[in-house]
Formats: C-alpha cells, sequence, structure tokens
C-alpha cells in the first residue's frame, strides 16, 4: 500500500506542471488547487516511509512550501504562486545535495552504497564529483524555473513539465554512462 500511495504521489507530482496548464482553464483554479494540496498531502503522508532522512526532508519542504503556494494562488485567485513550486523543489534538492558535501558521505555516496556497500575509495571521490555536476544542475534548473515564473503559462510548463525532465534524465543517463568506464578503469 505504501508503494501504491508514494507511486501515486510522484505521479501527479511529476505532472503538477500540466496539472496547471491544463486543470486550471479547464476545471478552475479552485478543483486543481485541491487536487494538488491533496497530493501535497499525500506526500506529506508518505514522506515518513522514506529510508533516507534527506529525503524525508525533501517530501516535507516541498510539501509544505507547496501547501502554501497553492493556497495561495487559490486564497488570492492568482495561478502565479503555483508556478513558483518547481523553484523550490531545485532548491530544495540543492540543498539536500550541497549539505551532503559536508558529511563524511554525500548523497550519491550512500546511494551508491545501497548497490555496492563496499565502495573503493575512487568510486568515493567520484561520487563527490557526481554530487558537485548535480549541484550545479539545481542551481541552473533553478534559475530557469524561477525565469519561467515570469513568462507565459505555456513556456512555464514547456521548461518545467518537459524540458527540465529531459535535462535531469540525459544527466542522470551520462552520468550512468559515464560511471560505466569509471568502474572499469578502476
Amino acid at each position: 500500500m505504501r508503494q501504491l500511495l508514494t507511486g501515486l504521489s510522484a505521479i501527479v507530482l511529476f505532472a503538477y506542471p500540466f496539472a496547471v496548464y491544463f486543470g486550471i482553464d479547464r476545471f478552475g483554479l479552485n478543483l486543481v488547487g485541491g487536487l494538488l494540496i491533496a497530493a501535497l498531502l499525500l506526500r506529506l503522508l508518505v514522506a515518513n516511509k522514506t529510508p533516507l532522512k534527506e529525503f524525508k526532508f525533501l517530501a516535507f519542504t516541498t510539501g509544505i512550501v507547496g501547501i502554501v503556494l497553492v493556497t495561495l494562488g487559490v486564497v488570492f485567485k492568482q495561478h502565479g504562486w503555483l508556478k513558483f513550486y518547481p523553484v523550490v523543489v531545485n532548491l530544495c534538492m540543492l540543498g539536500v545535495f550541497a549539505l551532503s558535501l559536508r558529511q563524511p558521505q554525500t548523497i550519491i555516496e550512500r546511494l551508491a552504497r545501497l548497490q555496492e556497500p563496499d565502495l573503493p575509495e575512487s568510486g568515493v571521490l567520484y561520487t563527490r564529483k557526481v554530487t558537485l555536476v548535480w549541484c550545479a544542475f539545481f542551481i541552473m534548473n533553478a534559475a530557469t524555473a524561477l525565469y519561467t515564473c515570469f513568462e507565459s503559462i505555456e513556456i512555464w510548463t514547456l521548461y518545467n513539465g518537459l524540458i527540465s525532465y529531459l535535462l535531469a534524465g540525459s544527466l542522470f543517463a551520462g552520468e550512468w554512462i559515464v560511471r560505466q568506464f569509471v568502474r572499469k578503469e578502476h
């Protein structure tokens, strides 16, 4: 049941930009806002089940801030408030990744150790570099998401609902390919 709720929450939040873009015109801000708040509350509900404390923080913070932004949008009848949610998500991700650089193990190293508990020192150094790359990505993505908040809803949806996901997916895939070469070298 927990996995179903987590998956449902992820799908709804992944589709957040499309819900804002298509939903508000068709169903109104109140209905879409209520559904988004329900999805964000679901995110808060399943957050406790997340194994890594950083991801619990991420789920709670983005859930609460998302609820606040959607509520402000509904109360003031301005969908512009809802456009800031991707900025918040990227800044929270940046915070989690950047703060992990000050820990003995970065978040990427901890994730890598789930698959390879005896990670060699070369792997530790590599995961630190990957964490830095993701930090740079989140800075760029947050800045671009913020820029789109002041553009048309179409541009905002295109970037936050498609381009940013393609960029993140490309970085993830590119890193996986690089990792294969690095593993062979060490």
